[in-house]
């Protein structure tokens, strides 16, 4: 998945970085952290699940910050929440749940 101008500001805001000079950087974090997060989770769409937004961009920051291996016991109840809300609309039939 491409990174979107807005995704980027978005997390770009959340981290408070108004400089330009690592865009790249930050749009292979992004993109590393939903494909990290998907195998986690199940595939979902980034713009209308704000829980997988929300854990695709702490992993983006921990993954800034090198502490990537701490992001899975950190968030552990978190994952499996929205995991289980996937797995959920996915079983419902939801044709909006998944990518």
């Amino acid at each position: 998945m491409g990174i979107t101008d807005e995704l980027l500001q978005e997390f770009k805001d959340k981290m408070h970085f108004s400089h330009k000079g690592e865009d790249g950087n930050l749009k292979k974090l992004l993109s590393f952290s939903i494909a990290a997060i998907t195998r986690k989770v199940g595939a979902f769409k980034i713009e209308e699940n704000e829980g997988a937004k929300e854990l695709v961009f702490e992993r983006a920051r921990y993954a800034y910050n090198d502490a990537v291996e701490y992001f899975d016991k950190n968030f552990s109840s978190e994952l499996n929440s929205v995991g289980f809300e996937i797995a959920m609309s996915q079983q419902a039939g939801d044709p909006d749940a998944a990518v």
